[in-house]
Order: C-alpha cells, then sequence, then structure tokens
C-alpha cells in the first residue's frame, strides 16, 4: 500500500536555503560541487550529525571519499567552512561543522562582499589558467600572499599573468615574481606593468625563445587594462 504524504510532512522535512546562496556562490570563488557539499553538511547539522565523515557526505553526492575531503579542506582553507569545539550537557568535547564562515560572506557589507568576491575570484582564475582544481596546498599558498604577506588581488593576478607570458606556469614561479616585486617596492598593478615592460624589452634578442603558450586570455596585460 503506497503511503500518502501530507504537504504538512513534505514542509516540516526541509532545510532552509538562503537565496543569497545561489545568487553569489560564483563570486564567491564555489563551485557547483562545493555547494552541494556545503547543503549536505547544513543537511547533516539539521539532523543533529555535527561532524559528518568525508565516507556519510559521499553517499550522497556523486563524488568519492577522496574528493569530498579534499573539497573540505579546500572550503576551510577558502574560509568558507569551520571546524569548532563543543560540548554538550553530559558529553565529553567533540568537534562540529560550523557554517557560519559562509554565511557572514553571503550577508555582510557590500564592502567586505566586494572584497570577498575579489579574493574568491582569484581561486577561480587559478583553475581555469591551470585547467584543474587547486590543491590544498596551492590554496594554501595563495591564501598566504593575500593573509600574510598582504599583496593585493590584483597584484596576485598580475603575477599569474607575468607567468603566462613567460611560458612558466607554476606556483614556484609566480612566487618569486610577487617576491621579486614586493623587494622592489611594487605594490600597484601599474607599477608591476611597467617592470614588466622594462624586463621584456630588456630580454628581447637575448634569450632563446620559450615554448608559446595560449596567452589570448591576458593580451591586455601590458596594454593597460586589468
Amino acid at each position: 500500500m503506497t503511503k500518502q504524504i501530507s504537504i504538512q510532512d513534505i514542509l516540516l522535512n526541509q532545510i532552509q536555503i538562503p537565496v543569497e546562496l545561489f545568487l553569489a556562490y560564483k563570486d564567491l570563488g564555489l563551485n557547483e560541487k562545493e555547494v552541494m557539499l556545503l547543503l549536505q553538511i547544513q543537511r547533516f547539522l539539521q539532523d543533529r550529525i555535527d561532524f559528518p565523515t568525508p565516507d556519510q557526505l559521499a553517499a550522497y553526492v556523486t563524488m568519492d571519499e577522496k574528493e569530498c575531503a579534499h573539497l573540505l579542506r579546500a572550503l576551510i582553507q577558502k574560509d568558507m567552512l569551520a571546524i569548532k569545539q563543543q560540548e554538550r550537557e553530559g558529553e565529553k568535547l567533540s568537534e562540529a561543522y560550523c557554517l557560519t564562515p559562509l554565511w557572514n560572506k553571503l550577508f555582510s557589507s557590500d564592502t567586505q562582499q566586494q572584497e570577498a568576491s575579489t579574493d574568491g575570484t582569484i581561486f577561480i582564475l587559478f583553475e581555469q589558467e591551470f585547467g584543474r582544481p587547486l590543491s590544498p596546498f596551492e590554496i594554501e599558498t595563495i591564501n598566504a600572499w593575500l593573509d600574510q604577506d598582504h599583496i593585493s588581488p590584483a597584484l596576485i593576478k598580475a603575477g599569474l599573468r607575468e607567468s603566462v607570458l613567460m611560458g612558466k606556469l607554476n606556483f614556484k614561479y609566480i612566487d618569486r615574481i610577487l617576491r621579486e616585486w614586493k623587494k622592489k617596492g611594487i605594490h600597484t598593478v601599474e607599477q608591476a606593468r611597467n617592470a614588466s615592460k622594462q624586463f621584456h624589452s630588456s630580454q628581447t634578442g637575448t634569450n632563446q625563445p620559450t615554448k608559446k603558450r595560449d596567452t589570448s586570455f591576458y593580451y591586455n596585460w601590458l596594454e593597460g587594462e586589468d
């Protein structure tokens, strides 16, 4: 016999998802897999399962346990997810996922939201150019440039563009570019552009041409567009 499901049952069996998440997740540097993982965590939290394992999450998504674990680390490093310690009455101290960092970014002030959006596009830009998802170490490197070295997102993007033009697309080379600029007191895209022009002018005819890459996305780097 088929069980009749009432409208009340349907309404009670739901999770609350802010519309802002659907409108802004791309600007925050999130992809569809990461959003679905966050929604699954929200569902687990609603069911009072505070710290679902990658294996538990993988049972409800089209990703395996290893990919879920990788994305969880990435979400924490992107400051979209946090792990907090909590103590319930009569229970030992335990860990729990917290989505507060994500909600703060979605409902922050216009200035904070613009900064978060700018930071998020860096990860998207790097993934597009590298043609793959970034590793946890690479995400941590970008976060270190932003938070520890206080390099502006625009200047990091300029470093990526310079590495593409030089045909040396790797994080070590980009890090060398950014550190050299910092050493020379270069803090703006315009200063970096002028330094790059001078460098390329001095190198004309002195080196063997490197293997060419498709740099059409960066055609405007030396011509003055950001």
